[in-house]
């Protein structure tokens, strides 16, 4: 089947970028100018044949967070971006960056609940802001920074997530979804690449292509102090900064779990004070 003009212009900016460009470590000998498919659909995190299909003209309709993840994989500038979306017949969704500051007022809500570990994420599940309960709970992790460098990166993680298969399929789905936003496109990508390269585990999951948001299923954690742990948690968007979500942790009344996260909080009191 004939390339569309679509296809034929996602071919042509992928001859056009080099792979320093977008943070990827070129093997020496290599032959192929610009990028191959596959990177291309690795920083998209789409899969390697829908991308083909798309150069080739035999998948005509990608959706406006293809397009986006695209845009963001062959860096191509507002103008580029603008002609993509017009190519695929639809209309660009403006570029909305997120922030990276949290809000006093919101600190100090968290920092209000002094039996509820909280924090503030983005979409590229940076932890932008905890209370204290918080970061007892984390306090094994080397950094509280990413929650995928931690669950993957730090050794700590397959300590302290008790099913981490589990904590680490949900993580990469969590992140998925961002590829599809405008304003976290870059920063994803630099993450996506800085994990791919360090972990055989992430690999294999991100090219599983799964996608899934926050959901309220219970986690259950290992902390060094006080053990075992099964935790509720919700998820909240914070109306005010589009890309925040307010993430908060419970223990069911009365359970282990709920005179653990007690202890935890005590401790984490008594070495303040200290």
């Amino acid at each position: 089947m004939a390339s569309t003009e679509l296809g034929t212009f996602l071919k042509a900016r992928r001859g056009h970028v080099q792979p320093s460009d977008v943070g990827i470590t070129a093997q020496s000998g290599r032959r192929v100018s610009g990028l191959r498919r596959e990177e291309v659909a690795m920083l998209a995190g789409v899969s390697v044949d829908y991308y083909t299909r798309l150069e080739q003209g035999r998948e005509r309709n990608p959706s406006p967070a293809v397009l986006n993840a695209l845009a963001g994989a062959l860096a191509l500038d507002t103008d580029l971006r603008e002609h993509l979306f017009r190519l695929a017949g639809l209309a660009p969704t403006p570029p909305t960056p997120v922030r990276k500051t949290v809000d006093d007022s919101l600190r100090e809500l968290l920092s209000s609940w002094s039996h509820t570990p909280a924090l503030i994420i983005d979409r590229r599940l940076d932890v932008l802001a905890y209370n204290e309960l918080a970061g007892a709970l984390y306090s094994g992790f080397e950094r509280i920074d990413n929650l995928v460098r931690m669950t993957f990166l730090d050794p700590f993680g397959r300590r302290f997530f008790t099913d981490w298969e589990r904590a680490t399929t949900s993580c990469v789905a969590n992140l998925r979804l961002a590829l599809g936003h405008t304003g976290s496109v870059d920063d994803v990508r630099a993450l996506v690449l800085e994990v791919h390269d360090a972990s055989a585990e992430f690999r294999e999951l991100w090219n599983r292509h799964d996608v899934r948001g926050k959901t309220h299923e219970a986690k259950e954690f290992r902390h060094p102090a006080v053990g075992d742990l099964v935790l509720e948690y919700n998820a909240f968007d914070v109306r005010s900064a589009p890309g925040h979500q307010l993430i908060v942790y419970r223990a069911s009344a009365g359970s282990p779990s709920d005179d653990k996260l007690r202890l935890l909080g005590s401790l984490a009191a008594t070495t303040d004070r200290s």
